[in-house]
């Protein structure tokens, strides 16, 4: 391994030991005595949840059986609490009570106290001692936000005896998140934590000093965590929809008791919204970077229905790093960038240069997206090159994951210069030329890809080319294979017309001709991992070419009819 790959391996060691240490002495003792104090009298409001509800998952609760992280886990009369789980995901899904808002369907008051048992049951097995899933900062974060959000539910004709075990739970899980806030891993998780603490704020008994201070710190992680051109530092095209259903009742609250609204908080907000847009296809559906999956079109709807700001979708996300060609009812989207930090990169993809197309409705060519439940295993091949609609070197990805426990699945190396840019004709043509050097180190070579979109958006002209790093052809000893894959969406069919054609249809009849008269053309079975039903089986195009004897292919997806 050279001297500097030790050097920041070394360093991102010392990193992670430095945060765990700071976190266990945030903790301290890991009995919630260390975080008892005054019990508020009560809750000042319930901030709404956006999110939408399932009758029949609230029946299927009271009953018994939970229907979380896509298994269902009957308890078989026992508290679901106290019994083995079977998940990590299954787990923090329990445990961070989103599933409280299905509970707004309860009507009767028999439901009302089965949930209050329920209630119960985690009070008394995990509310006392602090530890395992249960309490890490995000789902703590999450817990708080769900018990606030739906306390009118859990409380309706609630015995004062609940009602104060209840309220004392909800402010010491508040303490503890002011305790760990400063130790939890950069991203969505510790923007979640300052959220919830500010919702507290305003939600519960509060000195107008507290207020003000929970304000600020959402403030502070806004401003750091949204980029100026909207995006998420995540880069994923998900989590600003998952934080603007938190944001905008959190706005909402503070407009409606009369509270200096957080400073950046709609200046955010208003941000956001553009780059939503910029990820959205036709059909309603986000686009698949790096660890989004599949998105329920109504939560979406639920958000952009207080979309004030309007207007076209931004061709590009400068900070973000990515490009969005459209014309007519065509859209491509395009991926040009690598993770903005160690930290960041812990759920990032290897997707670079990676693109998906879609036409009116019908989404085309797309990435394989990240499992909504699957284990780690899947989604960690969700990560690799290969499940982007890109090219791979020698079945190698273009970034290198830790595969250290400790560490956890940080990305250790990857492409560290992209070369952007765009050429657009009104009317005539948008085409994006880009490269990374994430298979220089292992191979020498650079990918540089070419897409423009031309023909009214009739015709999308595509290329890809391997090369040294001074821009010449690699050497014919060079005996690298290269893969272009197409990673098509399930619902498009597909069927060869000739050796170099193959025809793609949706359902509604739209069809679409892919040609590529360089390289090997094949169908291939293929993977989708973003599926709502879960990871499914799907086809892929894929067109494997020599870096030495041919280093470049080109390629056509030419509307039909």
């Amino acid at each position: 391994m050279p001297f500097s790959s030790k050097t920041r391996l070394l360093y991102l060691y010392l990193r992670e030991g430095q945060r765990r240490l700071a976190r266990l002495l945030s903790r301290g003792m890991t009995t919630a005595l260390r975080f008892a104090g005054s019990t508020p009298a009560r809750l000042i409001v319930a901030p709404t949840d956006l999110r939408a509800i399932d009758p029949f998952a609230a029946e299927e609760i009271l009953a018994g059986r939970f229907p979380l992280a896509g298994r269902v886990l009957d308890t078989e009369g026992e508290s679901p609490f106290e019994i083995d789980l079977p998940s990590q995901e299954f787990a923090a899904r329990l445990h961070s009570f989103g599933w409280l808002r299905h509970m707004r369907a309860i009507q009767d008051e028999a439901g009302a106290i089965r949930l209050r048992q329920i209630m119960d049951d985690w009070m008394g097995s995990h509310g006392r001692s602090i530890g395992e899933i249960s309490w890490e900062a995000d789902v703590v974060a999450q817990r708080v936000i769900a018990w606030l959000s739906h306390s009118p539910v859990v409380l309706r004709n609630a015995e004062h005896g609940f009602y104060r075990r209840f309220l004392r739970s909800l402010a010491l899980q508040v303490r503890y998140l002011r305790n760990v806030a400063e130790t939890v891993s950069d991203g969505e998780a510790r923007l979640r934590v300052r959220l919830a603490l500010a919702m507290a704020s305003v939600s519960m008994p509060a000195t107008a000093s507290a207020i003000r201070k929970g304000s600020r710190n959402l403030d502070l992680e806004l401003e750091r965590q949204l980029l100026p051109d909207g995006a998420h530092f995540s880069r994923n095209p998900r989590a600003g929809l998952e934080l603007l259903l938190d944001l905008l009742p959190l706005r909402q609250t503070y407009v409606n008791l009369g509270h200096d609204v957080p400073s950046r908080l709609i200046p955010c907000i208003d941000r956001m919204y553009p780059a939503l847009r910029f990820f959205r296809h036709q059909s309603g559906e986000l686009a698949l970077f790096n660890g989004a999956t599949s998105v329920l079109a109504h939560e979406l709807a639920s958000v952009l229905r207080y979309d004030e700001t309007s207007g076209e979708p931004f061709r590009s996300l400068p900070h973000a790093h990515y490009e969005r060609l459209s014309m007519g009812d065509t859209v491509v989207i395009m991926e040009t960038g690598r993770p903005l930090s160690v930290d960041l990169s812990r759920s990032a993809h290897a997707g670079c240069l990676s693109f998906e197309m879609s036409s009116g409705r019908n989404r085309f060519v797309v990435n394989s997206g990240a499992p909504k439940f699957a284990g780690e295993r899947f989604r960690q091949m969700a990560r690799t090159t290969a499940a982007h609609s890109t090219v791979t070197v020698d079945d190698t990805s273009s970034c290198r994951f830790s595969q250290s426990r400790f560490l956890g699945p940080v990305m250790i190396s990857g492409p560290s210069r992209v070369v952007i840019e765009r050429k657009d004709e009104p009317g005539s043509i948008e085409q994006v030329k880009a490269s990374h050097d994430g298979y220089l180190a292992p191979f020498g070579l650079i990918h540089e890809r070419d897409i423009g979109i031309l023909n009214g958006g009739r015709l999308i002209r595509g290329r890809d080319r391997l090369l040294l790093e001074d821009g010449s052809d690699p050497e014919n000893d060079d005996d690298a294979t290269a893969v272009a894959r197409f990673h098509i969406h399930p619902a498009i069919g597909m069927r060869r017309h000739s050796e170099s054609e193959i025809y793609l249809t949706a359902p509604d009849g739209e069809a679409w001709l892919f040609a590529c008269r360089d390289g090997a053309l094949a169908i291939e079975e293929d993977i989708f991992f973003a599926d709502p039903s879960g990871v499914r089986a799907s086809s892929q195009i894929s067109v494997t070419f020599s870096a030495a004897s041919q280093p470049e292919i080109q390629w056509t997806f030419t509307r039909e009819g």
